[in-house]
């Protein structure tokens, strides 16, 4: 087995190439004076199990692109088994036609990734779980939720929890965490989404008054939706709010629309390396899911299960 790593996320790499206890494969990944994408790998990996670990977030089309071209790469020098790792999987919220003359984009890059030669994809917290069917080769999908019901019994287990979504579509999200704090209430966030990039709560379904109130998601982008969630639950007598969401893209004034909200805390994983802004926030707040990771490419490479994980 081998884990390569391309420039997406290279701490994340790093980290699961030591909880396997195994050197990254020695590779250069970079580019020519245009732009263009050159790989090189500075080993032989001839019949080796390979991992490439690489993000799709900004700038998603570069990293993508690096993806291809490690995976065609490898391929050419004769792997025996490709895998795609891929943290945070771009362009996942195209994964329908809102509207007519839109296209999938979501299965365009799920084409492009197994066209590619990538024999079998390990992503986690996809969007939407029906993205496994656009590929058309073996995919996994990770749950961050062990990792983050781990932190949230360590930081809030003392005081009366209440797990809340921040709109309809990721109920069963919510539900899911819940279950593993103890059937924690649950209460949903409904909200009217004028225009892209905006949104106005409406009210709130569930008694939240009193409680610490944990908002799940998959993916917080400009933080709109969740900072004016964070107020609605504060207004309606919530005790506090904390938010866990996996991939942290935070685009644009984010981290500052995140800083100056009512949220006590927003702590995300690692999927996508955090800028300096958000490192440097005192709000925001970074957990590790390598050794998830890890652990889930070793039962790969070992053709064990990987759903017990969750178990």
């Amino acid at each position: 087995m081998k884990i390569m790593a391309g420039n997406s996320n290279l701490p994340l790499a790093r980290a699961i190439s030591a909880y396997l206890e195994m050197p990254l494969t020695d590779a250069s990944v970079r580019r020519f004076a245009d732009e263009e994408v050159f790989v090189e790998i500075h080993e032989n990996v001839r019949g080796e199990d390979v991992f490439v670990v690489q993000s799709t977030a900004y700038p998603a089309n570069d990293n993508l692109m690096e993806l291809l071209i490690c995976i065609d790469a490898l391929r050419r020098a004769s792997a025996k088994r490709i895998t795609a790792v891929v943290p945070y999987f771009g362009y996942a919220r195209q994964d329908r036609k809102p509207g007519p003359r839109t296209p999938i984009s979501a299965k365009l890059v799920a084409n492009l990734i197994t066209q590619a030669g990538a024999d079998r994809v390990l992503a986690v917290d996809l969007h939407a779980g029906q993205i496994q069917g656009f590929f058309d080769i073996p995919t996994d999908n990770l749950f961050a939720a062990p990792v983050m019901a781990a932190d949230i019994q360590t930081r809030y287990g003392t005081q009366e929890l209440m797990v809340v979504s921040p709109d309809v579509g990721g109920v069963v999200r919510a539900r899911s965490l819940a279950k593993r704090l103890n059937n924690a209430p649950l209460a949903i966030v409904d909200k009217r989404r004028d225009r892209p990039g905006q949104s106005e709560v409406m009210n709130i379904i569930g008694d939240v008054k009193g409680r610490m109130c944990i908002l799940i998601d998959d993916i917080i982008d400009s933080g709109g939706t969740l900072c004016n969630a964070a107020q609605a639950l504060m207004d309606e007598g919530a005790a506090g709010v904390s938010a866990y969401i996996t991939h942290g893209v935070l685009s644009g004034g984010a981290v500052a629309r995140v800083s100056n909200s009512a949220l006590k805390e927003l702590v995300i994983t690692d999927t996508i390396m955090p800028t300096e802004a958000t490192a440097a926030s005192d709000r925001i707040r970074v957990l590790t899911i390598a050794p998830l990771i890890g652990e889930a490419v070793r039962r790969i490479a070992d053709e064990s299960s990987v759903s017990s994980l969750f178990d």
